[in-house]
């Protein structure tokens, strides 16, 4: 029996095939979970209609701007009326603005410190709250976000975004905090320098895959 035979779940992240949200959605998928993909805007529509479709021409796959509480709302609504439950929620999203992730964080905007958190960090706390009475439906569920060291240590050009894992590191505690009673499970995964779209943003980031290749014990 597959491992997650019989769960359903909704994938928030997938940009195309080289996102980390991808290759969990795949592995999700070759254990039995039936999934639901978001997509971030027209530009990434086509992208995660193809990924997704290979899933099945029924996968259910819904715009979602994780800025707007409505946009939010309906994704949930709309899994609630196909599924009815929810066993497991993927959150995989993060961005600021790329000037931002040059130069100095001493020089970060007010509107790109508060954007950073607002995608970064409280998506999560939203995508939680509509989450949460699906998953209490059936007794517990398990929700899974990525962070990075460059929440936990100073890294050179990750800037506003480190500090915007800050907070969504200590938004999953807090999270496991009331969540945890309803036997709802959150945990965040820090997967280390991984090429993926996001990662062309921060500006040296071959320098930092070339170096935690050489220092990692799996090099």
């Amino acid at each position: 029996m597959p491992l997650l035979a019989g769960k359903l779940g909704v994938v928030f992240g997938v940009a195309n095939k080289r996102s980390i949200a991808w290759t969990i959605a795949q592995a999700w998928a070759r254990e039995g979970a039936k999934l639901a993909f978001t997509y971030q805007g027209e530009r990434l529509k086509e992208n995660v209609e193809e990924l997704a479709g290979t899933f099945g021409a029924d996968t259910l796959i819904l715009p979602c701007d994780v800025t707007k509480d409505r946009e939010i709302a309906g994704v949930f609504r709309t899994v609630s009326e196909k599924f009815g439950k929810l066993h497991l929620l993927l959150h995989s999203v993060a961005f600021a603005p790329k000037d931002a992730l040059e130069g100095e964080f001493v020089n970060t905007s007010r509107e790109a410190f508060g954007m950073a958190h607002d995608v970064s960090a409280y998506s999560l706390v939203a995508c939680a709250r509509a989450a949460e009475p699906l998953m209490e439906a059936r007794a517990g569920g398990s929700i899974v976000t990525m962070t990075y060291l460059g929440g936990e240590r100073a890294v050179p050009h990750y800037n506003v975004m480190g500090v915007a894992k800050a907070t969504l590191d200590s938004s999953v505690k807090y999270l496991a905090w009331d969540l945890g009673q309803k036997d709802i499970r959150i945990n965040a995964v820090s997967a280390g320098p991984v090429r993926t779209l996001a990662a062309r943003s921060i500006a040296g980031f071959p320098t930092m895959e070339e170096i935690v290749e050489q220092r990692s014990p799996l090099h």
